[in-house]
C-alpha cells in the first residue's frame, strides 16, 4: 500500500511539473514572438535560466545576472524555476513604459522582506501605500530636515573622531564606520532615541540587522524561493524569527517609550489641542515617529504595530542606502586625485578654512555643485538600490502588448547606469556627466537612482542632505589614497549594492 501511495504521489507531481513547464514554455514562445525587441536568456526545462549561475558567491551571483545584458541585449525574457518567464529591463523607454502602469505590485522579492518592514511604505501597495505616503511627508518638510542637520552634523563629528586613529595606517575599510555612523543619525533622527552604536558597534539590534539582511538575500536567489513553505523547514527560518524578536522588540519599546514622553508633555500644557503647524515645523524637532503617534486615521489612532511597519523600514532604508554612497564615493575619490582635490576646493571656497569643525548648514551644502555633481556619478556607477521589481496586475502594457497578469519585471538600476550606449565607457568616474548641459541632453528614465514616479524614494532630499553632510566633514578632515590591489571593491547585493568584503581606502590627515 505504502508503494502505491508513493507512486501515485510520484505521478502526480511529476504530471504537475510537465505540464506547468510545458504552459510556461508556451508562454515564453509567445512573448517572444509579441515582443521582437527582447532577447532571450537562453533556458533549459525545468531549471530555466538557473543554470547559468555557476558562481553561486554573492559577486558571482550579481555578475552573472547583471551580464546577461552584456550577453543577451537591453531588454530580455528570462525563465525561473520551471521556466516560469520573467522580464529584466534596462532600456529608459520600457521602463518607463513598466513604472507608469496604472495598477502597482511588487514581486515575490517584497514579501521576503514583509517578516521584517511588514507592509510598510517600501513594501506596501494600493490605498495603503498612498495613506501612509500622504502621513508621512511633512516629515521630510524643509524645515524639519534643517533641523535634522544638527543630529547629522553632530554624528559626521564622532565619525571623524573615530576614523583619526586610524589615519596614516594601512589599508581601512569605511564601510563599517560609516554604517554605525548612518544608524545612529537615522535613529535620532526618525524615533528621537540615540543607538550610540558609533560607540559600540556591536549592539544587538545592529547584529540582528546584518542577520536579517543576509537570510533575506540567501532566499532571494534560493532555488526554491518560490515556494515558501521550504523555508519554515530551515534553520534560518528559525533563526530569523530570533531576530526579528530583536528588532521589532527594540521598535515596540522605542514607541512605548516616546508616547510616555508625549503624554507627559501634553499634561504639561494645560490645555489639550492638536498639534498646529507651528509645533511641528518650529518650535520642536518633530521626527517621523512623533508625527505617526500623533496622527488619526478615520478618527483613530494608528496601530502600535503600523508604526513599527514604518519605523522599520526607515532604519533600514534610512542607513544601508546612504552608507553604501558614502563608501564608494569615498572609494572612488580615492583612485582619482585630481576629482578629489576639486572637491576640496570647492569646500574650502564654500564653507571656509574653517570645514573641518563648522556647523554645516543647509544653504551651505546646496552651493556645493560639484560635490552633489560626485555624488550624482556615485550613485550612477553604484546605485544604492541596483534593482526593483515590479509585477504586472493586467493592465500594464509593453512595446503594444498587454502583459499577463502576475509577470514579473526586474527593472535593473545598476546595468541601466552602466550602459554604454547611455554612459559612454561607463566604468570611468566622471562628475562631468552630471553637469547641467550632459544631464539636459540625457532621455528620461536613464538616471533613476532613487527609483522615479509615484513610487520615488521619500526620503532623497533627507538622504542627499546627510551624504552631503558626512563627506564635507570626511573630506574637510581628511584625503583618501587608493588601497592595494588585493583589497580592489568587489560588489554583491542583497536589498541594497554593498562591498562584498569592505570598501577599503588608506586615511591621511589634513
Amino acid at each position: 500500500m505504502f508503494w502505491l501511495l508513493l507512486l501515485t504521489l510520484i505521478v502526480i507531481v511529476g504530471s504537475w511539473i510537465l505540464l506547468t513547464v510545458l504552459r510556461n514554455r508556451a508562454t515564453v514562445a509567445r512573448l517572444q514572438k509579441q515582443l521582437p525587441n527582447f532577447g532571450s536568456v537562453p533556458s533549459i526545462p525545468v531549471l530555466g535560466s538557473a543554470y547559468h549561475f555557476k558562481d553561486p558567491t554573492p559577486a558571482g551571483i550579481f555578475n552573472t545576472f547583471v551580464g546577461f545584458h552584456k550577453l543577451y541585449g537591453r531588454n530580455l525574457i528570462a525563465q525561473n524555476l520551471f521556466n516560469q518567464p520573467a522580464f529584466q529591463i534596462t532600456e529608459p523607454a520600457v521602463i518607463e513604459q513598466v513604472i507608469q502602469a496604472k495598477t502597482i505590485e511588487k514581486t515575490i522579492i517584497y514579501d521576503f522582506m514583509m517578516p521584517w518592514l511588514g507592509s510598510g511604505l517600501v513594501v506596501s501597495t494600493g490605498p495603503k501605500w498612498a495613506q501612509r505616503r500622504k502621513i508621512i511627508t511633512p516629515t521630510f518638510h524643509f524645515k524639519i530636515l534643517e533641523d535634522f542637520l544638527v543630529i547629522m552634523n553632530h554624528q559626521a563629528d564622532v565619525l571623524i573622531r573615530k576614523l583619526s586613529a586610524n589615519a596614516g595606517g594601512p589599508d581601512f575599510d569605511i564601510y563599517e564606520p560609516v554604517t554605525y555612523c548612518a544608524l545612529d543619525i537615522i535613529s535620532e533622527s526618525a524615533m528621537g532615541v540615540k543607538l550610540n552604536t558609533q560607540e559600540d558597534p556591536q549592539s544587538e539590534y545592529v547584529q540582528a540587522a546584518k542577520e536579517i539582511s543576509d537570510i533575506i538575500y540567501k532566499r532571494m536567489f534560493s532555488f526554491g524561493r518560490e515556494f515558501k513553505w521550504l523555508f519554515l523547514l530551515k534553520k534560518a527560518s528559525r533563526r530569523l524569527n530570533e531576530c526579528l524578536k530583536v528588532v521589532h522588540g527594540f521598535a515596540y519599546r522605542v514607541i512605548n517609550e516616546r508616547k510616555k514622553q508625549l503624554l507627559e508633555e501634553r499634561e504639561r500644557q494645560q490645555t489639550e489641542r492638536k498639534l498646529e503647524e507651528t509645533d511641528v515645523y518650529g518650535k520642536r524637532r518633530m521626527t517621523l515617529l512623533d508625527l505617526l503617534l500623533n496622527v488619526t486615521v478615520d478618527g483613530k489612532p494608528l496601530p502600535d504595530a503600523d508604526i513599527r511597519e514604518e519605523v522599520d523600514t526607515f532604519m533600514f532604508a534610512g542607513h544601508d542606502t546612504t552608507t553604501s554612497c558614502i563608501s564608494f564615493a569615498i572609494y572612488h575619490l580615492s583612485r582619482n586625485a585630481a576629482i578629489q582635490q576639486k572637491v576640496y576646493d570647492e569646500i574650502q571656497h564654500v564653507v571656509g578654512s574653517e570645514a573641518k569643525s563648522v556647523e554645516l548648514t543647509h544653504s551651505t551644502l546646496q552651493e556645493l555643485r560639484y560635490l552633489e555633481m560626485v555624488i550624482k556619478e556615485t550613485l550612477r556607477m553604484k546605485p544604492s538600490v541596483p534593482i526593483i521589481g515590479r509585477k504586472s496586475a493586467g493592465d500594464m502594457v509593453v512595446d503594444g502588448v498587454q502583459m499577463p497578469k502576475g509577470m514579473e519585471f526586474a527593472i535593473l538600476i545598476y546595468a541601466l547606469h552602466n550602459d554604454p550606449q547611455l554612459y559612454p565607457e561607463p566604468e570611468n568616474f566622471d562628475p562631468e556627466r552630471f553637469s547641467e548641459e550632459a544631464q539636459a541632453s540625457r532621455q528620461p528614465y536613464s538616471y533613476i537612482p532613487f527609483s522615479v514616479g509615484s513610487r520615488n524614494c521619500i526620503g532623497q532630499r533627507y538622504a542627499m542632505l546627510e551624504i552631503k553632510t558626512i563627506l564635507v566633514k570626511l573630506l574637510a578632515n581628511f584625503q583618501f589614497l587608493p588601497c592595494d590591489d588585493h583589497h580592489k571593491l568587489l560588489i554583491k547585493t542583497d536589498m541594497t549594492l554593498k562591498p562584498v568584503n569592505g570598501a577599503y581606502v588608506k586615511i591621511v590627515a589634513r
